[in-house]
């Protein structure tokens, strides 16, 4: 069981982090940044797979959205200086508040 959360993890990390990069390829036009988010979604899924035979889908797919919804906010905010209002904070709160339900249940 532990392994899966493992798994979990590099697939929520790996997933913000080629989203990250998906906003810096400019349009896929800059390569390096490119090829890192093939790289980094293909071992998201590749990781999620490995997680789906451990952990049932419906808490291993609300976590990975939840919390890589939530990863990818944080980094907008420090790395882009994008910018929460309170709607935003409310929807972290509501995203974070569900995962940790559904991890509860």
């Amino acid at each position: 069981m532990i392994a899966g959360y493992i798994f979990l993890l590099i697939a929520i990390l790996s997933e913000a982090a080629a989203a990250a990069m998906l906003k810096i390829s400019d349009g896929f036009s800059r390569w390096q940044p490119s090829v890192l988010v093939v790289i980094g979604y293909s071992l998201a899924f590749y990781m999620m797979s490995l997680t789906l035979q451990v952990i049932p889908l419906s808490l291993a797919y609300a976590t990975w959205s939840g919390a890589g919804t939530v990863l990818t906010a944080i980094i907008g905010v420090l790395w882009f200086q994008e910018k929460l209002n309170r709607r935003n904070i409310a929807g972290i709160i509501c995203l974070v508040s569900g995962v940790v339900l559904i991890n509860l249940s």
